[in-house]
């Protein structure tokens, strides 16, 4: 990956993170350790979709603690948030 990437990469994480309820910081479901970032581009603009992967906190392949759970944000190549997909479909 490309440096700008990596910086639009970090913008979205850091802004997942920060959603998560305070009460659960330094759970597994609640850190990175749960989290698969996918980064693309197009029209110099990143997008960057975050997805929930709960197996990594030893929970079944599959699981989910809400339904077809992901965030998808357009960032700039310095590492702006410029857009964010709705929660929930």
């Amino acid at each position: 990956m490309d440096g700008p990437a990596i910086l639009a990469a970090h913008a979205a994480l850091q802004r997942v993170l920060a959603s998560f309820p305070k009460q659960d910081a330094g759970a597994c479901e609640s850190s990175a350790r749960s989290l698969d970032v996918v980064v693309g581009q197009e029209g110099g603009v990143y997008f960057v979709r975050i997805d929930r992967r709960l197996d990594r906190c030893g929970w079944p392949v599959g699981s989910g603690l809400e339904f077809d759970w992901f965030e998808l944000y357009a960032v700039s190549p310095e590492g702006k948030i410029l857009a964010r997909r709705a929660f929930m479909p």
